[in-house]
């Protein structure tokens, strides 16, 4: 596919990445040369010098034939403005990166009156996280699928977990066999288990199931998982507000600390049910006068990622049970959660599974494309939900008929209400959703996963 991406930030580089490694044509658009220098010395993609809303710069760009433009300046309005002059000179596509939560209750109108295909809020969405992350106390990470009706959460084992040292099979059939264990890291390796598998202390486990199996393996797993309740966030900007207003719906107390005085007054009159204090959540003393030892969880999301590392590691030494960090440097993300940080989220890596979800969709949208992927195990696996169609050849044929190519887990099928975790004499329908384990491979079509001549009964 041919990509515009206009704005060579963080986020930006970060989509142009991720994209060009998946076989796609990538333009990058932007006024600063610096950024530019670093992406074409990098990256395998073609780089312009210019403003992304000028006419002249996009024909450049070859906008008459893009498939997709990614807007993703730091501006929302040149965004907006972007990917409508795109579709006017012959885009197919565009998504816009809009931020501002002013424009959050606005986003649909938006979407319609400026032909946007897809807009992406990387604060909102990374709060989100973090909000489903602090409702499961044993989770480091948790993703939903099928519009939140399964969910898939990561879980670090301890030595004094029940599950240490169990085969697979056991753990099914003494602790909760509505739950999958569908993917383990263990030192540094991936590895697709079966039920001979047996788990080990230090090993991270990815189990998937209906959330309220989910959090019923979580409480067994860890008896002593008390619900959060009380929750320090440092730093004021739109994460901790979008988060904030999550708790304050989960009924959740929540106090934020920001340095800035006049962002602290917005805060109290946009949050009137949360604590806003205004201090330097980089000073110990600060955060021990605000209690931080009786807080249930912490979470970082200062613009600094040192600071919200120590910060953490702070919060951790005081003996806070869950603490979470936002980090942009997302390539240290396994290098921190071996310091004791639970969980590390990054804005960026979340903006680019959205789009490079929607890519993948509009690269087979008449077959069966990608709903949602989520990058697990530091990339090295990912987890997909496709949903099965007519054009699905493998329909109505039990699972122990089909020959799935190598590093693919069938993890659930979702089938109206009703969840099924998998076994051999499990089939999948037409309008199932499936949600599958995929380990070094990348899928765009549901079809590709069984070998060719694959479905056994009819060889």
């Amino acid at each position: 596919m041919k990509i515009i991406i206009i704005g060579d930030g963080k986020v930006g580089y970060a989509l142009a990445e991720n994209l060009s490694k998946e076989g796609n044509d990538v333009t990058i658009i932007d006024k600063d040369p610096e950024p530019l220098k670093k992406a074409s010395e990098y990256l395998d993609v073609m780089c312009i010098k210019g403003n992304g809303v000028s006419t002249k710069v996009l024909m450049e760009a070859g906008v008459k034939d893009a498939d997709l433009l990614i807007a993703a300046t730091t501006s929302d309005e040149m965004n907006m403005v972007c990917c409508l002059t795109a579709k006017k000179l012959g885009a197919a596509h565009t998504i816009a990166r809009i931020r501002d939560p002013e424009y959050a209750s606005e986003l649909s109108v938006l979407k319609r009156e400026l032909g946007l295909d897809m807009v992406i809020n990387p604060e909102l969405e990374c709060a989100r996280e973090i909000g489903r992350v602090l409702s499961h106390p044993t989770a480091a990470e948790v993703e939903p699928f099928a519009k939140g009706r399964v969910e898939l959460v990561e879980i670090k084992v301890t030595g004094s977990m029940p599950v240490a040292r169990m085969k697979l099979k056991d753990i099914s059939a003494g602790i909760c066999p509505s739950i999958l264990i569908g993917a383990v890291q263990r030192n540094g390796e991936v590895i697709i288990p079966n039920g001979e598998s047996r788990i080990e202390e230090n090993d991270t486990i990815y189990v998937i199931g209906r959330p309220a199996d989910v959090h019923d393996f979580c409480s067994r797993v860890v008896p002593d998982s008390n619900r959060v309740r009380n929750v320090m966030i440092v730093g004021g900007g739109r994460i901790a507000y979008y988060l904030a207003k999550y708790l304050e719906e989960a009924d959740i107390r929540a106090k934020i600390i920001e340095i800035d005085r006049d962002r602290c007054y917005e805060l109290s009159e946009l949050l009137p049910n949360t604590l806003i204090i205004n201090g330097d959540g980089s000073e110990e003393t600060v955060l021990d006068s605000e209690n931080l030892c009786d807080m249930d969880a912490f979470v970082a999301v200062t613009g600094r990622d040192e600071e919200n590392l120590l910060t953490s590691l702070y919060a951790r030494h005081c003996g806070v049970n869950r603490v979470v960090a936002k980090i942009n440097r997302i390539t240290y993300a396994s290098l921190i959660k071996n310091m004791g940080i639970d969980s590390v989220v990054s804005p960026k890596q979340i903006t680019a599974n959205g789009i490079i979800r929607y890519v993948r969709g509009l690269k087979n949208a008449m077959g069966n494309p990608v709903e949602t992927l989520y990058r697990i195990i530091d990339g090295k696996a990912e987890a997909l939900e496709f949903i099965a169609g007519q054009s699905t050849k493998f329909l109505n044929i039990p699972l122990r008929d089909l020959k799935l190519k190598k590093g693919i887990l069938v993890a659930a099928i979702v089938r109206k209400n009703e969840i099924i975790i998998p076994h051999g004499k499990d089939i999948i329908m037409s309008g199932d959703s499936v949600i599958l384990i995929v380990k070094d491979q990348h899928f765009s079509d549901f079809n590709d996963i069984v070998e060719p001549g694959g479905i056994r009964n009819e060889l």
